[in-house]
């Protein structure tokens, strides 16, 4: 594994949809959920053609020398309606298990920081699993506060 300093993330392009659909069906399966290349396909050309969201590659260099993508974020666009601002939604982060403890999740978060700040947003926002003790650990140490002032409340379908 590189440094951190090696690690490199860009914004992607469609282009990238060959890098991105592995590591966005490995994100589903962490998730457990049932493998699905095609529908993962499907999705994420789907919001590239809407312009829906924005995702981030990560980038490193394996023992090989070889160019890797190793992970990568999904933001979704939202609003404060009280801020009156554009709020980003990090929906999606995942790291490829080869890759994870090289700094590649500290490098996703740090990106779409600055993103946000970029587009002026009133910040980020995002979920785990209450049970994803790794994440939670890289959240808080990237500067991250747990939600403590509000609940929340889904309806799915």
């Amino acid at each position: 594994m590189t440094p951190e300093s090696s690690i490199e993330v860009v914004r992607a392009t469609v282009e990238d949809l060959p890098l991105i659909v592995p590591l966005f069906d490995g994100y589903r399966q962490f998730y457990k959920y049932e493998s699905d290349v095609e529908g993962a396909q499907r999705f994420l050309q789907a919001h590239f053609d809407e312009d829906s969201s924005v995702i981030f590659l990560a980038f490193g260099v394996d023992e090989q020398g070889e160019r890797q993508a190793w992970g990568f974020t999904q933001l979704y666009p939202s609003f404060s309606s009280a801020a009156l601002k554009r709020l980003w939604i990090l929906n999606d982060l995942f790291v490829a298990p080869q890759a994870r403890r090289a700094g590649v999740g500290r490098a996703l978060l740090e990106c779409a920081r600055v993103f946000a700040e970029e587009t002026q947003a009133r910040g980020l926002t995002l979920q785990t699993a209450v049970d994803n003790y790794p994440a939670q650990t890289l959240y808080e140490a990237a500067g991250w506060k747990r939600e403590e002032q509000f609940y929340s409340y889904h309806l799915y379908f």
